[in-house]
């Protein structure tokens, strides 16, 4: 049976399943390991696993991250550096934008200042993007932005 997308018939895939989605903060190299202690520092993050670029020897050359995996609340992000190989799935650093959610915005806000971050504005209530919360921004010394949320609120009537 064939279905019509974007005007064209295609026929219908088996549903995929995926397990997560791991976002990947790519910097230029060989900022990774910073980046990775500023995470932990900043929004406590707890480092996973690391895996190192087989090809550069620690006492020859700066050793860059191939992928560092840390657990920021129930989700895992992904860090590495930069490296200038066919093999690498971006050519340039990527910056993004992320939303961490607590109850502690003030705290949250102030413990990222303190690892480094640079606060962006003053918090804002009744933010659209959360829904009504509370909402605070930093950017961290590799170019990401942390927008950090209260929980949304339950929204009963939303206008459609």
């Amino acid at each position: 049976m064939a279905e019509v997308q974007n005007g064209t018939e295609a026929e219908k895939a088996p549903a995929v399943a995926f397990m997560a989605v791991k976002p990947w903060l790519v910097v230029d190299a060989p900022k990774a390991s910073d980046a990775v202690q500023f995470y932990k520092t900043a929004f406590g993050a707890e480092e996973l696993s690391r895996v190192m670029h087989p090809k550069r020897k620690a006492n020859q050359e700066t050793p860059l991250v191939l992928s560092a995996e840390l657990k920021l609340g129930s989700a895992i992000v992904v860090v590495s550096d930069l490296i200038d190989e066919d093999s690498s799935p971006v050519k340039s650093a990527v910056t993004g934008v992320f939303c961490l959610e607590t109850e502690e915005v003030e705290s949250a806000l102030s413990q990222a200042v303190t690892a480094g971050a640079t606060a962006v504005g003053e918090i804002s209530e009744g933010d659209a993007a959360c829904c009504g919360g509370r909402v605070g921004k930093v950017k961290d010394p590799y170019g990401n932005i942390w927008l950090i949320c209260s929980p949304p609120k339950k929204c009963a009537d939303v206008a459609a």
